[in-house]
């Protein structure tokens, strides 16, 4: 899976980027790189440290929202 390592590495380390809650952080496999303001800053650097390598950027959350949504699936007759 894309980007399992980096989302083990977030996981692993939440207790201590709880100290920055409401940052993004940016993750590379399983280095935490660093914390930024907003998700714009965030991305921005991941670019100039990694090009085209994948790395990861999440907002630091004590708890995770839960999104719903609901989709009406119609099947073809």
């Amino acid at each position: 899976m894309a980007l399992e390592k980096e989302l083990q590495t977030y996981r692993r380390e939440l207790e201590h980027l709880l100290e920055h809650e409401g940052m993004f952080v940016l993750i590379k496999e399983d280095q935490v790189i660093d914390f930024y303001d907003t998700y714009g800053d965030a991305i921005k650097s991941g670019y100039e440290k990694f090009k085209f390598e994948p790395f990861f950027v999440k907002q630091v959350q004590a708890v995770e929202p839960i999104i719903y949504f609901n989709r009406e699936i119609t099947c073809p007759t």
